[in-house]
């Protein structure tokens, strides 16, 4: 069974939305976890974006990166410069991918203009997991 990790600095938003979008897309077929180079813990924000979804990650957990998982991967997938920059070496046969993508929780104004911002980012993590779905039935890793 293939295994994706999902990583980012804090382990807060954007890895927590790929975890869940990736549970909820690439179903039974795929083991799916996510990590930070830090915990910082679950953003509600990111919680409340993804439930309008229909997705709930209320329960996830901020963690810090497992290395057995992490080496064990068949995919890593960064979601932001740090976690690139930062995340250890892993082995050439291990494929990595790096979407950059703006950490919502930076996001400054009103509630509703921060919730704009992490929808926006929320949607643009669905389609790169969506992508990966299409890819991964045509037998490859891309991104």
């Amino acid at each position: 069974m293939p295994q994706i990790y999902f990583l980012c600095t804090g382990n807060s938003c954007r890895s927590q939305m790929a975890e869940g979008f990736a549970k909820a897309i690439l179903g039974s077929q795929w083991r799916v976890a996510s990590a930070g180079i830090e915990a910082h813990g679950l953003n509600p924000l990111a919680v409340q974006v993804m439930a309008e979804k229909g997705i709930d990650i209320s329960h996830n957990q901020s963690k810090m990166i497992d290395d057995n998982y992490l080496f064990s991967s068949d995919l890593v997938v960064t979601l932001c410069g740090d976690a690139r920059d930062r995340c250890p070496i892993t082995p050439p046969q291990i494929k990595r991918l790096h979407w950059p993508l703006a950490d919502p929780a930076q996001a400054q104004g009103t509630e509703a203009q921060k919730l704009t911002v992490f929808r926006t980012v929320r949607d643009e993590i669905e389609k790169r997991v969506e992508a990966l779905v299409r890819v991964d039935e045509g037998s490859r890793v891309d991104g």
